[in-house]
Protein backbone atom coordinates (compact mmCIF):
# COMPACT_ATOMS: atom_id res chain seq x y z
CA UNK A 1 0.00 0.00 0.00
CA UNK A 2 1.54 3.31 -1.13
CA UNK A 3 0.74 6.99 -1.33
CA UNK A 4 1.81 9.58 -3.88
CA UNK A 5 3.78 11.40 -1.17
CA UNK A 6 5.73 9.84 1.69
CA UNK A 7 9.16 8.43 2.46
CA UNK A 8 10.40 6.36 -0.49
CA UNK A 9 10.32 2.62 0.25
CA UNK A 10 13.73 1.04 0.77
CA UNK A 11 14.93 -2.54 0.42
CA UNK A 12 13.42 -4.98 2.95
CA UNK A 13 16.93 -6.13 3.91
CA UNK A 14 17.55 -2.68 5.43
CA UNK A 15 14.78 -3.04 8.06
CA UNK A 16 16.98 -4.73 10.66
CA UNK A 17 19.60 -1.99 10.27
CA UNK A 18 17.34 0.95 11.23
CA UNK A 19 17.71 2.74 14.54
CA UNK A 20 14.46 3.39 16.43
CA UNK A 21 14.48 6.97 15.12
CA UNK A 22 15.06 5.89 11.51
CA UNK A 23 12.23 3.33 11.76
CA UNK A 24 9.80 6.20 12.45
CA UNK A 25 9.69 6.75 8.69
CA UNK A 26 7.26 3.79 8.66
CA UNK A 27 4.66 5.71 10.69
CA UNK A 28 3.23 6.94 7.35
CA UNK A 29 2.64 5.18 4.04
CA UNK A 30 5.60 5.12 1.66
CA UNK A 31 5.35 7.34 -1.39
CA UNK A 32 6.58 7.83 -4.92
CA UNK A 33 8.04 11.20 -3.94
CA UNK A 34 8.79 12.75 -0.59
CA UNK A 35 10.46 15.46 1.49
CA UNK A 36 13.90 13.87 1.07
CA UNK A 37 13.46 13.60 -2.72
CA UNK A 38 12.83 17.31 -3.13
CA UNK A 39 15.85 18.12 -0.93
CA UNK A 40 18.48 16.21 -2.84
CA UNK A 41 17.25 12.67 -3.47
CA UNK A 42 20.27 10.41 -4.05
CA UNK A 43 22.73 13.27 -3.51
CA UNK A 44 21.91 13.11 0.23
CA UNK A 45 23.70 10.97 2.79
CA UNK A 46 21.67 8.18 4.39
CA UNK A 47 21.72 10.12 7.68
CA UNK A 48 20.28 13.22 6.02
CA UNK A 49 17.68 11.21 4.09
CA UNK A 50 16.42 9.55 7.29
CA UNK A 51 16.39 12.91 9.11
CA UNK A 52 14.24 14.41 6.35
CA UNK A 53 11.90 11.39 6.31
CA UNK A 54 11.31 11.67 10.06
CA UNK A 55 10.82 15.44 9.72
CA UNK A 56 8.08 14.69 7.17
CA UNK A 57 6.41 12.24 9.59
CA UNK A 58 6.41 14.90 12.33
CA UNK A 59 5.12 17.71 10.09
CA UNK A 60 2.72 15.94 7.73
CA UNK A 61 -0.20 17.95 6.33
CA UNK A 62 -2.19 18.07 3.10
CA UNK A 63 -0.55 21.44 2.39
CA UNK A 64 2.92 19.91 2.81
CA UNK A 65 2.02 17.08 0.42
CA UNK A 66 0.85 19.62 -2.17
CA UNK A 67 4.10 21.56 -1.76
CA UNK A 68 6.11 18.34 -2.24
CA UNK A 69 4.14 17.42 -5.38
CA UNK A 70 4.70 20.90 -6.85
CA UNK A 71 8.43 20.87 -6.06
CA UNK A 72 8.73 17.34 -7.49
CA UNK A 73 7.27 18.48 -10.81
CA UNK A 74 9.61 21.49 -10.85
CA UNK A 75 12.69 19.36 -10.11
CA UNK A 76 11.76 16.78 -12.76
CA UNK A 77 11.33 19.52 -15.35
CA UNK A 78 14.70 21.09 -14.43
CA UNK A 79 16.43 17.67 -14.11
CA UNK A 80 18.36 18.67 -10.99
CA UNK A 81 19.43 16.98 -7.76
CA UNK A 82 18.91 13.45 -9.03
CA UNK A 83 22.05 11.41 -8.35
CA UNK A 84 24.74 11.01 -5.73
CA UNK A 85 28.24 11.95 -6.89
CA UNK A 86 29.67 8.98 -8.79
CA UNK A 87 26.51 6.87 -8.35
CA UNK A 88 23.38 6.35 -10.43
CA UNK A 89 21.60 5.33 -7.21
CA UNK A 90 22.32 5.48 -3.48
CA UNK A 91 25.19 3.39 -2.11
CA UNK A 92 24.07 0.48 0.08
CA UNK A 93 22.67 1.42 3.51
CA UNK A 94 24.84 -0.23 6.16
CA UNK A 95 23.11 1.12 9.26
Amino acid sequence: DMSLVGPRPLLMEYLERYTAEQARRHEVKPGITGWAQIHGRNALSWEEKFRLDVWYVDHWSVWLDLKILWRTLWIVMKREGISAEGHATMPEFRG
